[in-house]
């Protein structure tokens, strides 16, 4: 029987030992800073890349990986025979999971390619799943079917701190950068169907916690399967957060990470993201 092989982008957040234990592969994006290109690895945590951005001149440009290199690390990892799984960040935000599409059909490799739909530990839940699956000797056709379950059933809600981000992204109007940060606004949206929609909005912190206590008292009528909370320089008010479910949920491993520079690019900085999956 062929071993499947399964992999990512830098765009999925997971802890370092997650990683290394399931032996999941994961593809850099790369980030550009002041006219300087830097690879998505290990070698720029989000903690040194925020204080990058903080200092740049503009906001830091996102780009996919080039095909080449997914076509290249597919032919890698199939010359033993093995079959590969490639799960990727939604389309709706980048460009990465058609490259990975455009690379199976280069790559002498078996590739299923999956878009996630989501990003950052929404998008690791379908991974680890498929990992853990792939490492128990599950079929193809078995880990698909599982991924697409943990998809489905997967939520990802997101706190934004400051509209600067997003307004020099192009995202939103400068006007409504301009009200928020005359107002404190602080908005909460959820990642549904690929687009971000908006939960509630009020003026300071106050809104992040209020919006918290009713997610966490709905979230506990749920058969909730795992639960990430990620920040881009969040880590005060996403540490009352992580104690509270961690409260709730003492049988789930709760992993407090910081994002990615993908993610932290358009989040910008104090923005957080809370994702969990039910079963």
């Amino acid at each position: 029987m062929s071993k499947i092989k399964i992999v990512t982008d830098s765009s999925c957040t997971m802890e370092a030992e997650t990683v290394k234990k399931l032996g999941i592969h994961v593809i850099a994006l790369s980030v550009m800073v002041d006219g300087v290109i830097y690879a998505n690895d290990e070698n720029l945590p989000g903690e040194k890349f925020m204080e990058m951005m903080a200092h740049s001149k503009a906001l830091p440009k996102t780009s996919q990986p080039p095909i080449g290199e997914f076509a290249e690390l597919y032919d890698k990892l199939g010359q033993d025979g093995s079959k590969i799984i490639s799960i990727h960040m939604t389309e709706a935000l980048s460009g990465t999971v058609n490259a990975a599409r455009q690379a199976a059909q280069l790559s002498q490799a078996d590739v299923t390619v999956i878009d996630s739909d989501f990003t950052d530990q929404g998008l690791s839940f379908q991974v680890i799943r498929a990992a853990q699956l792939a490492n128990e000797g599950a079929s193809l056709e078995e880990i698909v079917a599982e991924v697409e379950k943990v998809k489905k059933n997967t939520k990802l809600y997101i706190g934004i701190s400051n509209l600067d981000n997003l307004v020099k992204g192009g995202r939103i109007s400068r006007v409504a950068g301009m009200l928020s940060s005359i107002f404190n606004m602080k908005v909460v949206m959820e990642l549904l169907n690929t687009e971000l929609i908006v939960e509630t909005k009020g003026r300071g912190v106050k809104t992040f916690n209020k919006w918290f206590s009713e997610f966490k008292n709905e979230l506990q009528s749920l058969p909730v399967k795992a639960i990430g909370i990620s920040h881009a320089e969040g880590l005060e008010i996403t540490q009352g957060f992580k104690e509270a479910l961690q409260e709730a949920f003492p049988d789930i491993h709760i992993p407090l990470l910081h994002t990615n520079p993908v993610i932290a690019t358009h989040a910008g900085k104090g923005a957080f993201a809370i994702m969990f999956y039910t079963d």
